[in-house]
This record gives C-alpha cells, structure tokens and sequence, in this order.
C-alpha cells in the first residue's frame, strides 16, 4: 500500500457547542476521530449529513482554498464556509507534490481563475481555456492535465457535471493515479464511484462506518429500481 499523506482526522471538541453549526450536524454527532486507511477514500451519506462541510473544512485545514483550487490559489466570490476547520487535527505523513481541491459547486470560479492566468492556461492545463469546454469536459480536462502523481485530492461530488460514460473515465484517472502514489479524499452519491474495488467507503449516515458497497442505500436503491423501474414508479406514485 502507497503510504498516506493523510490517514486522521480528529475533532478537537474542547470548545465546541454541539447545538450549533457546524457541530450539529449529523455526520459529526458522535464523532472523534476518522482513520483513513486507503489511498482512494469515499465519504457517503445521505443530502444534508455534513459530506460537503467535512471535506471542505479538510480542504481548508490543508491550505487550499476554501472555494476549490490549489493552495495557491487565494480568490474568494463568497466567504460562506463554517468554522470546522479550527477544529480539525489531521495526522499527515510525508509531503504531497500537489493538492488540489475540487468542489462541483464553485468550479465555474476555479475556471475562471485559471483562465485568467493564460501561461498558466499554456503550461498546466492543455492549452485551452476551461470556460471554452462543457462543464463535464472541463472537468476531466483538470484532471487529465493537473492532478500528477504522488499528490492529495478532495473532490466534492464531482459526478455531477459528468455523465455515467465519463464518471467510469474519471474513475480509470483515479485508479491510475492512486496506483502512482496519489490519495483521494471524495464526497459522492455515485454509485459507479463507489464501486472502486480498492477503495473506502465511510457512511456517514452511521458515524462514518466503513460499509461495504453492496451494503450502501445507494447500491439497493439503484438495484430495486433499476430491475423494475415501472413497478417502483408504481409504488412512488401511488398507483
């Protein structure tokens, strides 16, 4: 196994009110601390358990910044992210040739940026203005020409510019960079993501557990419906 740049993250519950935001959110009532044990590692729950707020905070307490990007990267549209990151200790071994964190909902802000720096554009990310590509094919351009081996990546929900195609092309990336001694920190609901074989999946939906796929709602919940989808719309509707 590649050894980890990050394998802990603790909370530091000292002076915290857990009635309030952040701290009241599902993922983290209870929590302690998460043990990562997998260079490719998935957190899954269910819309509104804290997946989002978790990595970003992780991704803050790294350096990056809190919209997405590199560490290098310091533009800000809207301060909005919550105090977590104060909190967190993260155990980490060993220093990562790059970072990055991608965040579906502020890449559009991630693009710009870059774009606004054409040797940068020229040099790191295919010569071609991500703005002047699909939203899904931006993406995997990021990917394909920024995230290098022996690096640490967040990536929050980033099935949702692609397509089920192009989610099973994101995952080959992250399989062949995970094999080159890279680690990935990801927040999903994709079942294909999911799938990886060789990753972690923690539920937040049960205090960060690790579960098998097969044991996750998402897995049966796409199953049942897919077997019988007229029948299931049935029920849902019911008819």
């Amino acid at each position: 196994m590649n050894q980890l740049f990050l394998n802990r993250i603790r909370l530091n519950k000292a002076d915290i009110d857990p009635r309030r935001y952040p701290f009241n959110i599902r993922c983290l009532q209870g929590f302690d601390e998460l043990t990562i044990d997998h260079p490719v590692t998935f957190l899954y729950g269910e819309n509104g358990v804290g997946k989002s707020t978790l990595i970003e905070a992780v991704a803050i307490a790294l350096g990056m910044n809190p919209e997405g990007g590199s560490d290098n990267m310091r533009f800000s549209s809207y301060d909005d992210y919550s105090e977590l990151y104060r909190h967190l200790t993260l155990g980490r071994f060993g220093r990562p040739q790059t970072k990055f964190f991608l965040r579906a909902e502020s890449f559009y802000n991630v693009a710009t940026d870059i774009s606004n720096n054409g040797d940068l554009v020229q040099t790191t990310y295919g010569g071609e203005d991500l703005h002047a590509c699909s939203h899904g094919e931006s993406f995997l351009k990021l990917v394909e020409h920024r995230f290098w081996d022996k690096g640490l990546y967040l990536l929050d929900e980033p099935e949702s510019a692609l397509s089920p195609q192009r989610q099973m092309t994101l995952l080959c990336h992250i399989h062949q960079l995970a094999a080159k001694g890279s680690q990935f920190l990801i927040a999903t609901h994709s079942p294909i993501l999911l799938s990886y074989q060789y990753g972690q999946i923690l539920d937040l939906n049960h205090q960060m557990q690790p579960v098998r796929y097969e044991d996750t709602d998402v897995y049966r919940i796409y199953m049942d419906f897919l077997n019988n989808p007229y029948g299931m719309q049935k029920v849902l509707f019911d008819e």
